[in-house]
Formats: structure tokens, C-alpha cells, sequence
């Protein structure tokens, strides 16, 4: 069972990519409602790649990188490297942004949400992009 969680945790990290966009459109056309249940749903399916990729760490490890020596793995390393930097403030800032806009805090909320997108994005895109690298070149 475990061997399946990196492509659960891509899985995840493309549902999740795909609800911030959707989520984005909404809230562009004033869907507050939709945009609020549609943001709800991408916060918990990061939340459940966490948990899975905590226990998938936990159990297995890491994996190396299996091109040694070619400029793919300098690509590779250099995703890799700002994905972790940015996936490690996402949680604070998703949180943060999720609490402001709960608590109909909106001009607060736009102004960390401008950031929380775009880097919950990236981090988003590139955990898949990550996956590919990895696992599949």
C-alpha cells in the first residue's frame, strides 16, 4: 500500500492545483459562496497529501534521483529545491489566509491571498512535477 502514495500524493497535488484555479475563476466572478466550498475542498485535499506524504517519508525515505551526472538533474534539483522552500510556507499561509476569509476579514484576506496563490500553486504544479522527474524519467 505504500508504494502507491507518490502517485496519490501527485494525484492529490493535481486535484489540488485544479480547485485553486477553479477557485480563482469563482472568486474573479464574484461566486463568493462557490469560491469559499471550492477553497474548503482544495485546504483539505492538501491536507491529505501532507498526512500521506508524512507517512510515506516516514516509512520509505527519500529517493534519489536517478540521473546522475546530466544537466536534468541540476533542473531536477533546482524544482526541487524551491518547491521545498515554498511548500514549507504554505501551510502557514493557507491557514492564515483561510481564517481571514472565514472570518469575512476580505480586505485582509485579498492581501495574503495574493501571495498564498501563486505560491500554493507553484508548490502544487511542481509537486507533480517532482513526481514526473522522479519517477517516470
Amino acid at each position: 500500500m505504500i508504494s502507491v502514495l507518490p502517485t496519490v500524493n501527485a494525484t492529490l497535488n493535481a486535484i489540488s492545483a485544479v480547485l485553486l484555479v477553479w477557485a480563482y475563476i469563482l472568486i474573479r466572478n464574484k461566486r463568493v459562496d462557490q469560491h469559499r466550498r471550492v477553497m474548503l475542498t482544495a485546504f483539505a485535499t492538501s491536507c491529505l497529501f501532507l498526512i500521506c506524504y508524512l507517512v510515506y517519508h516516514a516509512q520509505i525515505g527519500s529517493r534519489p534521483f536517478g540521473h546522475e551526472g546530466t544537466s536534468l538533474r541540476t533542473v531536477y534539483l533546482s524544482i526541487l529545491a524551491s518547491h521545498t522552500i515554498l511548500a514549507a510556507a504554505v501551510p502557514f499561509l493557507a491557514v492564515i489566509t483561510l481564517r481571514r476569509g472565514l472570518a469575512a476579514k476580505y480586505d485582509r484576506h485579498r492581501k495574503i491571498a495574493r501571495w498564498t496563490l501563486p505560491i500554493w500553486l507553484y508548490v502544487s504544479v511542481t509537486g507533480v512535477v517532482v513526481y514526473v522527474m522522479l519517477y517516470h524519467l
